[in-house]
């Protein structure tokens, strides 16, 4: 089986101090420790998984600066077989859609059985892995924590939905999967993976190469700020037994106007 997982470089929020900057248009991005998106990980994880069960290759793509070429080194350290960099100024103003465009034209080039990505990234949107699905009009499953092989044409997988529930699907290849974190448990890179991969050329390609123009990939959604919301006042926490505990919630309740 061959699949292609879309990973993407983001501030480590477990090794920064995340700041807006001064004027509220992005947040502080001078020395920003950065690694994986955590979902593309779980992500590449899942493909490396089916790789060992069916053959094929992982492949990794990445939008990104020429930094984002570590991200992928890092991935392929961990069992992708090959890694695409797509590295272009343009794109690094675009939006969602832009970068759904760009990822399309890499999958129109290749010939790909399964595309995953994570199922959001650092700026929470989650909508490049449905953006994609509908540009190339291929089935598609957001939050998936579960995949499971039933023949060359059919996946079952597993969906998280609300209140802790899960749906379970049939979908059919070829098809594009957002992944959950908590699919699997991701290994570990070593040093001496890293090492191995270093030397590793992988090809860059532009917008030209993708066949696609500036006015293409333009933004159509642009953020025009950064706020850090208002703290609200502090929690109370209600103390006593359960049955002291449930009066005293209904009396505030009942003060606060929420019931009668």
């Amino acid at each position: 089986m061959e699949i292609l997982v879309c990973v993407k470089r983001v501030p480590d929020p477990a090794e920064n101090e995340i700041e807006i900057n001064s004027d509220g248009t992005d947040i502080e991005r001078d020395d920003l420790v950065y690694s994986v998106n955590e979902w593309d990980n779980y992500a590449v994880e899942e493909a490396i998984q089916i790789k060992d069960k069916v053959g094929g290759s992982v492949t990794v793509v990445t939008v990104g600066d020429e930094e984002a070429d570590e991200v992928l080194r890092r991935e392929m350290a961990m069992g992708a077989d090959k890694g695409i960099h797509i590295n272009d100024e343009t794109l690094e103003e675009t939006d969602g859609l832009g970068v759904a465009k760009a990822l399309k034209a890499v999958v129109e080039k290749g010939n790909y059985d399964l595309i995953l990505t994570g199922a959001q990234a650092d700026d929470g949107a989650a909508q490049v892995g449905g953006m994609l699905a509908a540009l190339l009009d291929l089935p598609y499953a957001s939050l998936v924590n579960y995949i499971e092989i039933i023949d060359d044409n059919t996946l079952k997988i597993g969906r998280e939905i609300e209140g802790g529930n899960q749906e379970i699907s049939e979908i059919k290849l070829p098809c594009v999967l957002s992944i959950q974190t908590g699919i699997n448990e991701p290994r570990y890179v070593g040093i001496r993976g890293i090492r191995k991969v270093a030397g590793v050329e992988i090809p860059e390609m532009e917008l030209s190469d993708l066949g696609l123009s500036e006015d293409e990939v333009a933004p159509r959604v642009k953020r025009l700020d950064y706020f850090i919301p208002e703290m609200g006042e502090g929690a109370e926490i209600l103390e006593g037994d359960m049955e002291e505990v449930a009066e005293k919630l209904v009396e505030l309740l009942k003060a606060k106007g929420g019931i009668k």
